[in-house]
């Protein structure tokens, strides 16, 4: 009996081991594994003799290079570039932030079309408000007949009729 109710009952076989035999057999004269033969032989390890994780994290980029050929084409395919500069990275980040307002600010102007008009209609009198209320009516007009004014009301009228709402209240405390 074990204090684990999902422990299996049998003990677990040994650890697997790495399968030496190769699918694909070498070419006349080509040695099987090259790329083995610069690599320092690792320390044995308890259950499988090649694997040894405590030198994963450590291991230079070059060893690295010379055990796996995939990442030494990677290398090659795709070299890192330099570190961006200072201005680079201010620069990237003000395009970034330029493009997210102009984007809110165009969802803004189709889907929220009304709060302008709301707004010029609470500001004093004057040229500049009468003619954005103007400009403001015309865009609402022409938004609604597209249909962009319609999830905004849906959410006002869930809004009004949560509110108008007879909530019971609970007496049993």
């Amino acid at each position: 009996m074990t204090d684990y109710p999902h422990e299996p009952e049998i003990p677990l076989g040994p650890f697997p081991v790495p399968n030496t035999v190769s699918p694909f057999p070498p070419l006349d004269g080509e040695r099987t594994e090259p790329y083995l033969d610069s690599a320092a032989a690792d320390p044995a390890s308890d259950w499988i003799e090649t694997a040894d994780p405590h030198d994963l994290p450590t291991a230079e980029p070059a060893v690295m290079a010379a055990l796996t050929p995939l990442i030494a084409l990677g290398r090659f395919a795709f070299p890192p570039g330099p570190p961006p500069e200072d201005e680079d990275v201010a620069a990237r980040d003000r395009r970034w932030a330029s493009r997210t307002i102009v984007i809110a600010g165009a969802f803004l102007l189709i889907f929220n079309a009304v709060s302008i008009q709301n707004w010029s209609r609470q500001q004093a009198p004057g040229w500049v408000t009468t003619t954005v209320r103007r400009l403001a009516d015309v865009w609402v007009e022409q938004t609604s007949q597209l249909g962009a004014d319609q999830p905004r009301q849906a959410l006002r009228d869930g809004y009004e009729a949560g509110r108008d709402a007879d909530w019971p209240l609970n007496e049993t405390r």
